[in-house]
């Protein structure tokens, strides 16, 4: 296997704000080098001893990645254990956090029990600020990963990686960084726009339970009521649009905190066309959602963008292309990517983490394609039958739904995808959209259709058309997946792909076609969205529009310009 570099490894970068929608103005980041020690036994506090210690590792990139210094994959039963140190920065509480860290970790300050925390795709943070002394701080910070040898929740990662499988990702893999606060300070803050009634709820969560708080905006001070809820008029907001992507800022004042934050006035929905087919609506109005499948993998730091301006090349990348959406596979991307996707005009489908057992995906898409549908409530089918994974997958969904909830970007939540780890998929989008109903759920990407409010089509290998008699909203959420290698900018002399080119031009006539031959003419017929396979290669996968690496892109930037703004204009 190549270890490729991004334009941006020589200088990686992950020093900016961690949490665009809680800004504050008391921030130390706790990213670089820190000592590591890969080892067996339990995750009990490790002495400091620097003989025990195995070397260096760049935090936040994960020791599998050639970002981290250390190109080692963390085995299950193996224990990753981190140490850095710090001196206290000001008075007050402080505030630790860690944005992700894959899978199950305790945290230690100065030798006591901080933090615990399992889950590898959200974050967590705790009070030190009793443990600190003046100077030389000890963090250490012990994690397991039993990446794909337990039903867990754990995306694309396998320890067999190869075709649509990749390398793990393990320990801290999202920045770590410190904030020192008043005894009384805001938790976190929700931003939800009524874009009919042009207005904003907020809502604030304190570490005291202090119901009242302020919103300062660009010229006026609200106060809430004393029960802690408060509407914000936003009759002069323009809305949010991939073609403006309008955003405001806010600030909300507790006692002696405050936290910078930002909203969009926008709305997504279902409804109809002017011809009475069934459509996705953006501000009530019909809108085309033509987008990429996105991994979210970096040959240099897997998970781990090597910089902002990585990030914000992959977007960007995307909206030349003439796509207003990104499908977050099976992923969940650090804060400050959601920011730019706000901020630049991107829609983005989140997905959430499949997991459970191993299942067999060619029964699962035998079955629908033969005219037989297997209710997910047959656990064993769908590899379900571990009762404590699919509590944590509630338990996981509840936090990723708060974590994305006031990102204006995100349309549309996927619970499950091909049938993988698939369970009780209509009670599941009752749970969530009791959660946030302010989005659209797909409830069943793929293959295993339960009834939901959308039927969610994917199609490779052959033409796709559009099913007859189908009265929801159609998407085609997955589809092409053309593949070419180029030389030396590839992870692996093994390829994975749908079809094959060798030629530039080929491809991009293929996808030409594509476009011309199956997508506008079921755009005509009623298809709401599709989702081209994909943005990046990924490792083995060389379907991407851009290596893996990120320095040669396949396609015709123009061309595919065009066809997008032909797909998109066709209502």
């Amino acid at each position: 296997m190549k270890n490729l570099k991004t334009v941006w490894s020589d200088s990686p970068d992950t020093s900016q704000y961690p949490r665009p929608q809680m800004v504050r103005d008391s921030y130390f980041s706790l990213d670089g080098k820190w000592d590591f020690r890969i080892t067996r036994g339990s995750t009990d506090y490790y002495p400091s001893d620097d003989e025990k210690y195995d070397g260096k590792i760049l935090v936040p990139f994960s020791p599998e990645s050639m970002l981290s210094g250390v190109n080692r994959t963390l085995l299950p039963g193996e224990v990753l254990i981190y140490r850095t140190f710090f001196d206290k920065h000001a008075d007050g509480i402080a505030l630790l956090h860690f944005g992700a860290v894959d899978y199950e970790c305790k945290v230690y300050v100065n030798g006591n029990l901080v933090a615990t925390h399992t889950g590898g795709y959200t974050p967590f943070e705790c009070e030190i600020d009793k443990y600190l002394k003046e100077e030389k701080n000890e963090l250490v910070v012990c994690v397991t990963d039993p990446s794909d040898s337990r039903p867990i929740s754990r995306g694309k990662q396998a320890m067999k990686h190869g075709g649509i499988w990749y390398t793990p990702t393990s320990g801290i893999w999202q920045s770590v960084w410190l904030e020192y606060l008043p005894e009384e300070y805001i938790k976190r803050v929700i931003a939800i726009p009524d874009f009919d009634g042009k207005t904003l709820k907020v809502e604030v969560e304190t570490n005291t339970g202090r119901k009242n708080f302020s919103v300062n905006t660009h010229d006026k001070k609200h106060l809430s009521t004393p029960d802690g809820s408060l509407t914000v008029d936003c009759k002069d907001c323009l809305p949010w649009t991939p073609e403006s992507p309008n955003l405001y800022p806010f600030e909300v004042v507790v006692g002696k905190d405050k936290v910078g934050c930002y909203f969009a006035m926008r709305k997504f929905s279902v409804g109809k066309r002017n011809d009475g087919k069934p459509c996705f609506k953006l501000n009530g109005k019909p809108y085309f959602m033509t987008g990429l499948l996105d991994q979210g993998y970096w040959s240099d730091g897997l998970y781990t963008a090597p910089s902002d301006e990585a990030m914000i090349y992959d977007i960007e990348l995307a909206k030349r292309c003439g796509f207003n959406t990104l499908r977050k596979h099976i992923k969940i991307e650090p804060l400050r990517w959601y920011y730019h996707c706000d901020r630049l005009g991107m829609i983005v489908w989140q997905d959430f983490i499949n997991g459970g057992g191993k299942y067999n995906p060619f029964a699962i898409l035998l079955f629908p394609n033969a005219g037989i549908n297997v209710k997910d409530d047959k656990y064993a089918f769908y590899a379900r039958k571990d009762k404590s994974g699919r509590e944590l997958y509630y338990k996981e969904m509840k936090d990723i739904v708060a974590l994305l909830k006031s990102s204006p970007c995100v349309a549309l939540w996927t619970p499950f995808n091909e049938g993988w780890g698939q369970f009780d998929s209509l009670k599941t989008c009752e749970y969530l959209r009791s959660m946030d109903d302010t989005r659209i759920i797909d409830h069943a990407s793929g293959w295993s259709d339960q009834g939901g409010e959308i039927r969610s089509i994917h199609k490779y290998f052959v033409p796709f058309k559009m099913p007859k008699r189908e009265k929801r909203p159609v998407i085609l959420s997955e589809f092409g997946g053309y593949s070419m290698k180029i030389e030396d900018h590839s992870f692996s002399d093994k390829i994975f792909g749908y079809a094959i080119f060798k030629d530039k031009d080929k491809l991009n006539d293929a996808i030409a076609k594509l476009w011309q031959n199956e997508l506008i003419p079921a755009k005509q017929q009623g298809l709401c969205a599709c989702i081209y396979t994909q943005l990046s290669d990924v490792q083995s996968e060389v379907n991407g529009l851009v290596t893996y690496d990120r320095r040669v892109v396949k396609i015709d930037k123009e061309r595919l310009r065009k066809l997008n703004e032909e797909l998109i204009k066709r209502f």
